[in-house]
């Protein structure tokens, strides 16, 4: 524990993009649409999350209280994912935003968008430490704890042939697979070419710089959002996002983006004149999620669609999707 009180943090090893790996000393994992969380099960029963940028989320998700009891009172420290399933088993990321917000949520709101924790790492089991031992010995101590609760539960995980993999997680609406080096260390807060993701999809992160006001339908409403990435220069602007919202992302957003209206721009550029006429340009302290079809020769998103806020991220992690070639 540190001083304050607070757990020492392992930041989470993160993976990097690319083509399945097919030849030998690879795992297979299903890649799940949720919030990255390591979770610390301490003495007396006791459960702290902790999401990718060290924010203390245990109230927000107040069901994977459970974890300490399945341990067996036993402590650690493990990584996962926090997914809401759909009704088809899937998970669902527009379902979860209507948990990511909440630090107390209601009774009510838990039975209507239940929260698992998938978990595919252990890093630590009382005073073992594993994240120097490889992928394979820490995911069979991970199957040795037995976690499978309805809130808690361990994904499976498949070796040889990725193909049929990649194949099951398109059948049943999922991101991808993330791919894991058997024989790899846990590298925390690194993002690794020892796992790597190979998305169905393609999304990306985004600084939410400013937005237009909605008209029609949508008056009184935000219309669309002017999004930017940053680069060394400063932010860059990536073009704007005008679907996939609903109505309660957009009375959500209106609510967090007036508090923030600036004078400026805050791009490093000038923003081409037509996408910045009527804009109201914020704070550039949000990160979103668009799903988009490529980047164009100049560096905006085209198709893109909004998927939702991302809290657990910050303004200066967000980069540059690869472009078009």
């Amino acid at each position: 524990m540190g001083v304050t009180g607070q757990p020492t943090l392992i930041r989470p090893m993160l993976a990097t993009a690319g083509d399945l790996p097919e030849e030998a000393g690879w795992a297979y994992e299903f890649k799940w649409d949720g919030v990255r969380a390591v979770a610390y099960a301490e003495r007396g029963g006791r459960l702290r999350l902790f999401s990718r940028n060290d924010r203390d989320i245990t109230s927000a998700y107040p069901e994977i209280a459970v974890l300490p009891s399945l341990l067996g009172g036993r402590t650690g420290v493990l990584d996962g994912e926090l997914v809401t399933l759909d009704r088809h088993g899937a998970p669902s990321f527009s379902a979860l935003q209507r948990r990511m917000h909440v630090q107390a949520p209601s009774a009510s709101l838990i039975a209507s968008a239940p929260v698992r924790y998938v978990v595919f790492d252990l890093l630590r089991l009382g005073r073992t430490r594993l994240v120097d031992q490889s992928w394979s010995r820490r995911r069979a101590a991970l199957e040795e704890l037995g976690l499978d609760d309805q809130r808690v539960t361990v994904p499976p995980v498949f070796d040889g042939d990725p193909d049929p993999v990649m194949a099951t997680a398109r059948e049943r609406g999922l991101e991808g697979v993330v791919s894991k080096r058997v024989d790899s260390a846990y590298q925390p807060g690194r993002r690794s070419p020892a796992w790597r993701k190979t998305a169905l999809i393609q999304t990306t992160e985004v600084v939410v710089a400013g937005y237009k006001p909605g008209a029609g339908r949508r008056a009184g409403l935000v219309g669309s959002l002017l999004l930017g990435i940053n680069e060394p220069t400063g932010l860059v602007y990536v073009g704007g996002v005008g679907t996939g919202f609903t109505d309660a992302m957009l009375e959500d957003l209106g609510k967090r983006l007036r508090p923030l209206e600036r004078d400026r721009a805050p791009f490093a550029a000038p923003v081409p004149s037509a996408d910045a006429k009527n804009a109201r340009w914020i704070e550039p302290s949000l990160v979103g999620e668009v799903v988009y079809r490529t980047v164009t020769p100049d560096g905006r998103l085209r198709h893109a669609s909004w998927r939702g806020l991302r809290p657990d991220r910050e303004p200066d992690e967000v980069r540059r999707p690869r472009t078009d070639t």
